[in-house]
């Protein structure tokens, strides 16, 4: 449950951050952004985890950069379809 939680907050920041490193227009404005960053996170993770990298399993610096990173492939797959 602990890890569940720790996605939904690390997708809440990772949605802020990738918009922050990938500005641009978006349909939607935060609340898309905020879903996309949770989405992210839970894409990171299984990835993450896939690969043997670890996914988002707590409050941490790994956790973080991974909910990130899913974040910002989920914005880039959102903008690519939405063009």
């Amino acid at each position: 449950m602990g890890g569940i939680f720790a996605w939904i907050i690390f997708g809440l920041i990772a949605g802020i951050l990738a918009k922050w490193i990938m500005p641009g227009k978006d349909v939607g404005g935060f609340i898309v952004t905020s879903l996309i960053g949770i989405a992210g996170a839970f894409v990171g993770g299984f990835i993450g985890s896939l690969f043997g990298f670890g996914g988002v399993d707590g409050f941490n610096l790994g956790s973080f950069t991974t909910a990130v990173l899913g974040a910002i492939l989920l914005l880039f797959i959102y903008r690519t379809i939405k063009k």
